[in-house]
């Protein structure tokens, strides 16, 4: 089994804000997939499905972002899912609006809902997507600037970097994470020059 996390806040008002990015893929598979998120439990909302073959947890924390690895515990310890079977995918500063990058494992930068993540599952072995929302122009305006609302333009460049990741993490059901990485982190190097 698989459990793909996105990284959310659950509340109206951080609907189509750049913190929401690992909402709004888990939503485009479960769109693409008719997958119901209706479900509660351990702090979340999810839906169950077979992609590719693979039985699959689509999972939206409830727990707002900075105790997001609460849901997360719970359910890799309830199904006992192998923390490589773990994806989680949520929004990154550091990369480029419109693009993501698929990584085997890793520390959580500054991201908080990532630090919640590993420092509740104890482990940074897990597979992650994270995607691009630019950086603010000022360095000290990072809240505010994950939080805003976006505009239509904006968002719509975010988009692809939703489509591209839900793209990749089917992939990585059907293929593994190897052939993943090289199909889209490729794609994104040729698409920055």
């Amino acid at each position: 089994m698989y459990l793909i996390v996105g990284l959310g806040n659950p509340e109206e008002e951080y609907k189509r804000t750049r913190h929401n990015m690992g909402f709004d893929v888990v939503n485009e598979i479960a769109s693409r997939y008719m997958v119901f998120l209706e479900r509660k439990k351990f702090d979340a909302i999810y839906g169950e499905a077979i992609i590719e073959g693979q039985k699959v947890m689509l999972i939206k924390p409830q727990t707002y972002m900075n105790l997001s690895g609460v849901a997360v515990k719970q359910f890799v310890d309830f199904y006992k899912v192998p923390v490589e079977q773990v994806i989680v995918v949520y929004d990154d500063m550091d990369i480029e609006k419109g693009t993501m990058k698929i990584r085997k494992k890793g520390g959580a930068g500054s991201h908080n809902g990532m630090k919640s993540v590993i420092s509740q599952i104890g482990s940074e072995g897990f597979p992650r997507i994270r995607i691009g929302i630019g950086a603010p122009l000022h360095p000290h305006d990072r809240i505010n600037y994950v939080l805003e609302k976006l505009s239509k333009e904006e968002y719509t460049i975010l988009e692809q970097g939703i489509q591209k990741a839900s793209m990749a993490i089917i992939d990585m059901l059907k293929s593994g994470i190897d052939h993943a990485m090289n199909q889209y982190n490729e794609t994104i190097r040729k698409e920055t020059r």
